[in-house]
């Protein structure tokens, strides 16, 4: 079973079925002083793959994991007790290092003391919208906008190619600072305080967002380097996913803390957002759901919530002025006031929890 995780730290992954193997590294992280998370499969690991300070797959689950497509990842080590402990499987996985027991039993008892209990950084929300136009945006923008403005140091990236480019929500188009196409490219570990000194940026908040040039595919392998790069320079990273998940925004929601899908109150937007949901579920540890009115056939926001199948997060009533104020690039919720600043508000608290530490 895996070990408990403490709030606020993160354990070590070992990916491995080898019972003979998974005794051999449970007795060095005894040795260096910590417990270790244990997944059997990718399956299980899946979950907690992005978010481990060092994964450990044993050489029994190399292939399944390079099968399974998991995101790649820094600080990854490939382990076994055979001849050659899959040294072709290494390069494909990411594998940093690839090690033989008993001979390499020294060196990783040493990695597991310097990276065994690790004090998580930033926290990473995830917004989606269960059908186009459901308000995803606004409501990511909002919610960097709220966390900035109470002090939290906030970075706001743009997933969706064909998003617009999130800078014209908070009507930072004429900004300086790079977008995705400076960034794309980039991929391994970015200097956090180079990527923020890099962006557009105003207080506290930073934005990573498109342009209007010609679309751009986003590389789960740069989404998943600016996330690691957000997680220790920042706070809270908010991210605006698209609502067909291509393999950025899957790396995104694997590595989230908590996942907010926008839903019309609308018959069909909540048939539709079910199966966005179910796409959702496979990927992320948490979600919950913020119903967005008016309600035209009456539709309560518990019943859109239990029909999608997450708990409800918040309810957004009509906000008259929002529209006009975006058309003049006002950013939403800047005035700190009204439904959707009090939303993000409560999302913020209860992600962060009390003190600044995440909900347990």
């Amino acid at each position: 079973m895996p070990a408990p995780v403490r709030p606020g730290f993160r354990l070590p992954l070992v990916v491995t079925a080898d019972a003979d193997l998974l005794d051999d590294l449970l007795r060095i992280a005894a040795a260096a002083g910590t417990e270790v998370d244990v997944a059997p499969d990718p399956t299980a690991a899946r979950p907690r793959w992005p978010r481990a300070p060092l994964v450990i797959v044993g050489q029994d689950q190399a292939a399944a994991c390079l099968r399974a497509r998991l995101p790649r990842r820094q600080r990854v080590v490939l382990v076994g007790r055979g001849p050659a402990p899959g040294w072709d499987l290494a390069e494909p996985l990411g594998a940093e290092y690839v090690l033989r027991l008993p001979e390499a039993e020294e060196w990783l008892l040493r990695r597991l003391g310097a990276d065994s209990v690790f004090e998580a950084g930033g926290r990473v929300v995830a917004v989606l919208g269960g059908r186009g136009g459901a308000g995803a945006s606004v409501l990511a923008g909002a919610l960097a906008v709220t966390a900035a403005r109470d002090g939290r140091r906030t970075l706001l990236v743009d997933a969706d190619p064909f998003g617009g480019g999130l800078d014209l929500i908070l009507g930072w188009e004429g900004v300086d600072g790079l977008r995705w196409p400076g960034l794309a490219a980039a991929e391994g570990r970015l200097d956090p305080l180079a990527l923020v000194r890099s962006l557009p940026q105003r207080g506290d908040l930073v934005v990573i967002s498109f342009d209007r040039g010609d679309p751009l595919p986003l590389p789960a392998e740069a989404l998943t380097a600016a996330l690691d790069a957000g997680r220790r320079a920042r706070d809270l990273i908010v991210v605006d996913l698209p609502r067909r998940l291509d393999d950025a925004a899957v790396a995104a929601l694997q590595a989230a803390d908590h996942t907010l899908l926008v839903v019309p109150a609308e018959l069909r937007a909540t048939a539709a957002a079910t199966q966005v949901a179910k796409a959702v579920a496979l990927q992320c540890a948490a979600a919950s759901v913020v119903v967005r009115g008016p309600a035209p056939g009456n539709l309560s926001a518990t019943e859109v919530a239990r029909s999608v199948g997450f708990p409800l997060a918040g309810l957004l009533p009509p906000e008259p002025g929002l529209v006009r104020g975006l058309e003049h690039g006002e950013a939403p919720a800047s005035a700190g006031r009204g439904p959707l600043a009090d939303l993000c508000r409560r999302v913020i608290a209860d992600l962060f929890g009390n003190g600044g530490e995440a909900a347990a």
